[in-house]
């Protein structure tokens, strides 16, 4: 066979068995575990049961046709075995025995239950029957005649095989074709076998009924033993159904109250940002009321002071009028300090740059600034937050760090901005309690906003503070 036709049947046969298997799969996924169990083990118990059935029925006809044949051997030999003894000297019958064969087969009790009768040579050769054409002809040895001349009785029911017995197929009559050795009672070797066909339509009979009788019980205590089974695998698949839909329901509450939880964090995460966004608003209005109304003041009791020290030169109106001037300064830096740019408009990578160049105007000292790719956008409240950390951890750094290189690293973690600001000053030994009161409100504002908050600083080697923030797509 060609490797062409062979891979041919190979994709022939693998087409086959998915076209057979693919929907037996399919339809196994949709159906529950019992039924699944009675598909699959209707299959597995019919086999067994078909295997079980087979084997126990074929014991019985073979145990019944074994105790038939010894049964009538038994009662055959004791009529023709005396009249077959001169075959122990020679494999040929004498004339009187045939006759006297011919008339024990053809009257009594043996003419009503024997079809027909042979006597057989040990080397094959048909030495008596009762159809006279094969009398002296040589056939094969069978199986039958091979077991008799080894000294035991072989029956077989209705099987009529071979050239000999083409008479009793033509019949039509169910036969019971059994071998018997004649034996020499003084040596016990066998001389010659006799064949004959018993008339076996009662055994046909009692055959059958056995046989549907054996396959009744074989079936009954399959299909028991099914039920049996079936009904502990459809307690147990019913259990798991109503295990699953529990599950279902406790898993659908879960989502529920997941989805519950979100949504509550999404409006605690808008109340802060509002809450933010309030408090800059306040602050801004808390800076303009300092201008608009105490600053004012004091810049109009200053003018008044200065006008009455160019009249009278009082040191007392010099010293109320420098007191004043120096509660202005102080005021207007509280403004400055509590009025942010206007961030709204401005991107993220400008808000930085805003900090970091107001540090730098008013700290008069360089920052390394590294903005690392695009940065992600940013609410009003989240702007302002990133504004104010970079402005008071500079301004830490400047001032109380003794810090003399300062650098920024800029960058986008997923959708999230970090920052992180390093120096080279001092340090502190615990940073936990050494932080003012502007880095915890940075971390509540942080903490508010979602974001995150660290502080890592040791004596002699730096500072580093890190905030991050998830941007609005995060």
């Amino acid at each position: 066979m060609s490797s062409f036709v062979r891979q041919g049947l190979r994709i022939s046969w693998g087409m086959t068995f998915q076209s057979f298997a693919m929907p037996l799969l399919h339809m196994r996924s949709r159906l529950s575990l019992a039924a699944q169990f009675c598909l699959a083990g209707a299959v597995v118990v019919l086999i067994a049961m078909v295997i079980v059935g087979s084997w126990v029925t074929t014991r019985i006809q073979e145990a019944v046709t074994h105790n038939a044949a010894n049964a009538t051997a038994l009662y055959v030999e004791s009529i023709i075995a005396p009249l077959a003894q001169q075959l122990s000297t020679s494999t040929v019958l004498s004339d009187d025995a045939r006759t006297a064969l011919d008339e024990v087969l053809q009257q009594g009790a043996l003419s009503r239950r024997l079809h027909s009768f042979k006597i057989w040579a040990p080397d094959g050769t048909v030495i008596y029957s009762t159809t006279d054409t094969i009398v002296g002809r040589k056939y094969p040895r069978t199986e039958g005649l091979t077991s008799a001349f080894a000294g035991r009785v072989y029956g077989e029911f209705d099987a009529l095989e071979g050239e000999e017995a083409s008479h009793e197929r033509e019949s039509g009559r169910a036969l019971l074709e059994i071998y018997s050795p004649v034996i020499e009672p003084w040596s016990g070797r066998v001389m010659a076998v006799a064949e004959f066909y018993e008339l076996a339509d009662g055994l046909k009979a009692e055959l059958t009924t056995t046989s549907r009788n054996s396959w009744l019980v074989v079936g009954g205590v399959t299909l028991a033993m099914f039920l049996a089974l079936y009904g502990i695998v459809a307690r147990g698949s019913r259990e798991i159904e109503r295990q699953r839909l529990r599950l279902g329901e406790k898993v659908q509450a879960l989502s529920q109250m997941l989805a519950e939880n979100r949504a509550l964090r999404t409006r605690a995460d808008e109340a802060n940002h509002r809450a933010a966004t309030l408090n800059e608003r306040y602050l801004r209005r808390l800076s303009a009321e300092l201008h608009d109304g105490p600053a004012q003041m004091l810049a109009f009791a200053s003018l008044r002071l200065e006008a009455l020290s160019q009249h009278r030169d009082d040191e007392d109106a010099e010293l109320i009028r420098q007191s004043l001037d120096e509660a202005m300064r102080d005021i207007r830096n509280i403004c400055r300090g509590l009025t942010l740019p206007e961030l709204d408009e401005l991107t993220t990578e400008a808000v930085v740059a805003r900090a970091v160049g107001a540090h730098e105007a008013q700290a008069k000292t360089k920052v390394e600034l590294n903005t690392n790719g695009p940065l992600p956008e940013l609410t009003h409240a989240q702007k302002i937050c990133v504004f104010r950390f970079i402005r008071e951890t500079l301004s830490n750094a400047s001032r109380h760090a003794q810090a003399t290189r300062l650098r920024i690293e800029v960058a986008r973690v997923a959708a999230n901005l970090t920052i992180e600001v390093l120096d080279n000053g001092i340090g502190f030994e615990r940073p936990e309690s050494s932080e003012g009161l502007g880095l915890i409100g940075l971390k509540e504002r942080l903490a508010g906003l979602g974001g995150r908050f660290e502080l890592v600083s040791k004596p002699n080697s730096g500072t580093r503070v890190f905030m991050e923030l998830p941007g609005r797509d995060a």
